[in-house]
């Protein structure tokens, strides 16, 4: 199952180290002896990811705080 974050393909994203434009792909998140399957913006080339801030401190701060409570 692939989690939906929401995020939206941005054409002005692109990798420092490869200058490429990232694109949406699938990237498995490890957190907790748990592993969830998302969607972000990744370099095509070097398969860096970005995290970008509002979901870092929004859907995934809620989430991380769900599973330290169980």
């Amino acid at each position: 199952m692939i989690t939906n974050l929401g995020i939206r393909e941005n054409k002005d994203w692109k990798c420092l180290a490869c200058d490429q434009l990232l694109k949406l792909d699938r990237v498995t998140i490890e957190y907790m002896n748990g592993s969830f399957t998302v969607e972000l913006p990744c370099c095509p080339c070097c398969g860096m990811v970005l995290v970008p801030e509002e979901i870092a401190v929004g859907k995934m701060l809620e989430v991380e705080k769900l599973l330290e409570d169980k």
